[in-house]
């Protein structure tokens, strides 16, 4: 048998801690809690989690900086924990890298799917290939077996999500994606109400990829209908 499924849960408030340890638990994952930033760091460096629940409302240290630096040392999947449910917020949480985002008071059986899902996600193998892609005189190359994408020779630092929705797009050139499909292929769930994760990914990616918002030349958005990647001209 594999061993357990490690989980830091970063919370400072016992009660929802305790509840989001009770349900992880019951899922026969092992959990470590840490109610501040730097007991997070250290529990993060000692344990080598396999997913990190982070609160972003913590006591002296912000959650934002554990999540960077976590992000820099890390791949680990992230699922934030917020009061905020901003649109912004949700962008600036997952540019710090964290892969989900949960807005409280949250559903801790809609927790554990998520947690469920991305760590579905984490193991799955893709098939080894990179697509190549000629676009307006650019040329991007996304690697699925080495997990990375260039563009015109220089690499994109991309999270985990951004990349596997980069590499869902760029696979089938001008195919349209509803932001339902994208939720399914990213986060490996389908939940409707958080398809404006997708917007948040496709703002970042779009800027990594040095893409003007309001005229893209690569992730076009198709109004009312989701996202495509841009079929190559003649």
């Amino acid at each position: 048998m594999s061993p357990p499924t490690r989980i830091l849960v970063v919370e400072d408030e016992a009660r929802i801690a305790e509840v989001v340890q009770s349900y992880l638990e019951r899922e026969g994952h092992m959990v470590v809690r840490a109610a501040t930033g730097e007991d997070a760091l250290a529990d993060f460096a000692r344990r080598r989690p396999d997913l990190v629940v982070l609160d972003l409302g913590l006591p002296r240290m912000a959650g934002e900086d554990v999540c960077r630096r976590i992000r820099a040392a890390s791949d680990v999947p992230i699922i934030m924990l917020t009061a905020k449910d901003g649109e912004e917020d949700l962008v600036k949480g997952l540019q710090l890298g964290a892969d989900d985002y949960l807005t409280k008071p949250f559903s801790p059986r809609e927790l554990t799917a998520r947690v469920r899902a991305l760590l579905r996600r984490a193991r799955s193998d893709d098939e080894p290939q990179a697509d190549v892609l000629e676009r307006a005189g650019e040329r991007l190359v996304v690697d699925s077996a080495r997990r990375r994408a260039t563009l015109d020779g220089a690499p994109v630092d991309l999270t985990e999500s951004e990349f596997r929705l980069l590499q869902t797009l760029a696979r089938f050139p001008g195919r349209v994606y509803t932001r339902f499909e994208l939720v399914d292929k990213v986060q490996g769930y389908q939940f409707e109400g958080y398809e404006r994760t997708i917007d948040a990914h496709v703002k970042n990616l779009r800027r990594k990829l040095g893409e003007d918002a309001r005229d893209p030349r690569l992730i076009l958005t198709v109004y009312g209908r989701g996202y495509a990647f841009a079929e190559e001209q003649k």
